[in-house]
């Protein structure tokens, strides 16, 4: 069993991922696919950006082979990212490609933990020129009641959901935060628990009745928040070190 790494469309998942697996890392490294080979698949050159999902494709996924450091040693992270369209999600497209839709949840209901990639919405936003281009908290709720359902009645055997608010460079100063919640092995200035009390306080509060329901609804969940940035390396690498400290030997 490994991690499942998904998200919205439009939340940042491509440049995340191939953020990640940029050399020069501190506790977290990409060992496969190499860093130019995703570079290659991902990104565009004429563009000067990362390549979108392709809307022709109802869902395809990549793999990613981790290594965390940690004090203890080095914990590998077997990761499949799952992409999906928008169409995957309906009620018809489901019933007409039932194939495809039981691998799906064969592939997510088989796995250890689930990196859930959100992109910030509208009110939180105070670091872009058109902060009308994304979508209302109420729609971002909405959205995410979406992920509540499926995860309640299609996944309710999962132990480890991290959810991780992308973008952070959009709503915060992602210096100042990386370098109050980074991880410095054996020195770090908040433990995990007051780590993931802060980030939930502090921004997912438009959530916090779904989380309560996610929570009262699936035994066992463990529900961990994170923000994320291309822009700083701390909050980025911060949910792959969580989940090699915490993911079962």
């Amino acid at each position: 069993m490994g991690v499942i790494y998904i998200g919205d469309r439009a939340s940042g998942k491509t440049h995340l991922a191939l953020e990640l697996a940029n050399p020069q890392s501190n506790y977290v490294k990409v060992i496969h696919p190499d860093y130019q080979v995703i570079k290659s698949l991902l990104y565009d050159q004429n563009l000067q950006s990362t390549k979108p999902t392709e809307a022709d494709k109802s869902s395809y996924d990549k793999y990613l082979n981790i290594h965390v450091q940690l004090p203890t040693g080095k914990k590998e992270i077997n990761s499949d990212w799952l992409d999906t369209g928008g169409e995957i999600w309906r009620k018809y497209w489901q019933e007409d490609n039932q194939a495809k839709w039981q691998e799906f949840l064969n592939t997510i209901r088989q796995s250890e933990g689930i990196l859930l990639i959100l992109p910030p919405y509208r009110q939180l936003i105070n670091n872009h020129p058109n902060p009308e281009d994304f979508i209302t908290q109420k729609q971002w709720c909405n959205r995410f009641q979406r992920w509540v359902n499926f995860f309640k009645y299609e996944c309710p055997k999962i132990r480890h959901l991290l959810l991780c608010l992308n973008k952070a460079d959009l709503f915060c100063n992602v210096q100042q935060e990386g370098n109050l919640l980074g991880y410095i092995p054996n020195r770090s200035r908040f433990n995990w628990q007051q780590r993931n009390e802060y980030v939930y306080q502090r921004y997912f509060t438009p959530i916090h009745p779904q989380i309560r329901e996610l929570n009262q609804s699936i035994s066992g969940l463990s529900v961990r928040f994170f923000i994320t940035s291309i822009y700083d390396r701390n909050l980025l690498e911060l949910p792959w070190i969580y989940l090699g400290s915490f993911l079962s030997k």
